[in-house]
């Protein structure tokens, strides 16, 4: 009776401990009682009637690549789902562009499982049918857009998969947040062909901003020319006009002091003709130019020399009054 005893109490201990399962923070496990979906566990110490309550184990296969960049496949069997967000780093893939360039792309996939009932009931390798989506959506997203579209439209490209991704996995209990294409190769002959076009491109830039600037530069040029020009212009306008105003004041003045002079003349003059009496000063003055040059041989009088002398002698009976 002991011993039975005893055996009884040993067996209620162990089935006792097997029926506690212990859930981390971030996980949860599956319960099926005689085969069919009872509840989920939650993080924590749940209990669980051993036998009859099992826990649901799933087989999840995906590809990686080794240190070496050899594609190896892991099989993973577990019994807990993490249901935090993993990174999965997809293998290269070959796409084919819209202009038919053979493109080696490697992706990278942010998911996460929201629903851990349809991941498990809904579809039987997780893993490795988001891989296989992700592969033909990026097939068919690359296959409608050029290559240099592919090159520079990441952001495009990245929203288009996270969205035909995560309507196609909403239905097995998945949430994708973000897809990123992490390297994006060309064949060696079209890179060579991209950096020759680059190559050009930059010196076609550069030849167009040399002309641009030779350009400005003549403009400038000739602007500053043009003003030269036109202050050149100005300046002799103004100093022509300022002679010959200074000559019209100079010839006023000396009309004025002739006038003047003829005036005072005039009043000294009682009886006489002034007019006779500058007439020879006149011809005085211009016989002292006559002669005054050093290489003047000989001296002609002028034919009306008689009149000069009755001048004179007017200009002396003028001085006796």
């Amino acid at each position: 009776m002991i011993f039975l005893f005893f055996a009884i109490m040993v067996l209620a201990v162990v089935f006792t401990i097997a029926g506690i399962t212990i859930v981390r923070q971030s996980e949860t496990v599956i319960i099926e009682r005689l085969g069919r979906y009872s509840r989920t566990l939650s993080a924590g110490i749940n209990i669980i009637i051993p036998v009859i309550d099992q826990r649901r184990s799933v087989i999840w296969r995906f590809v990686k690549e080794d240190y070496d960049g050899r594609t190896i496949i892991v099989r993973k069997e577990t019994s807990k789902i993490d249901l935090r967000e993993t990174v999965y780093d997809f293998s290269k893939q070959n796409v084919i562009t819209k202009d038919n360039v053979v493109t080696e792309i490697n992706a990278v996939l942010y998911f996460q499982i929201i629903d851990p009932v349809k991941s498990v009931y809904e579809i039987a390798n997780l893993p490795d049918a988001i891989e296989k989506l992700t592969q033909t959506t990026l097939r068919n997203v690359i296959g409608e857009m050029n290559l240099d579209e592919t090159l520079t439209s990441r952001d495009t490209i990245n929203g288009k998969l996270r969205t035909v991704l995560d309507d196609a996995s909403h239905k097995w209990g998945v949430k994708v947040n973000r897809v990123e294409l992490q390297d994006i190769n060309p064949p060696h002959d079209i890179r060579d062909a991209m950096e020759k076009q680059m190559r050009a491109e930059r010196d076609k830039r550069a030849k167009i901003l040399t002309a641009e600037a030779e350009k400005q530069s003549q403009i400038l040029n000739s602007e500053g020319k043009k003003e030269a020009a036109i202050n050149q212009a100005e300046g002799e306008k103004r100093s022509q006009v300022l002679r010959a105003q200074g000559e019209a004041e100079a010839r006023i003045c000396v009309a004025q002091g002739e006038a003047e002079a003829i005036a005072l003349i005039a009043n000294a003059i009682k009886n006489g003709d002034p007019v006779n009496y500058l007439v020879a000063i006149r011809y005085i003055d211009t016989l002292k130019e006559m002669v005054s040059g050093k290489d003047n041989k000989m001296v002609y009088l002028p034919y009306e020399a008689t009149g000069i002398l009755s001048s004179i002698g007017e200009i002396k009976d003028m001085l006796k009054q």
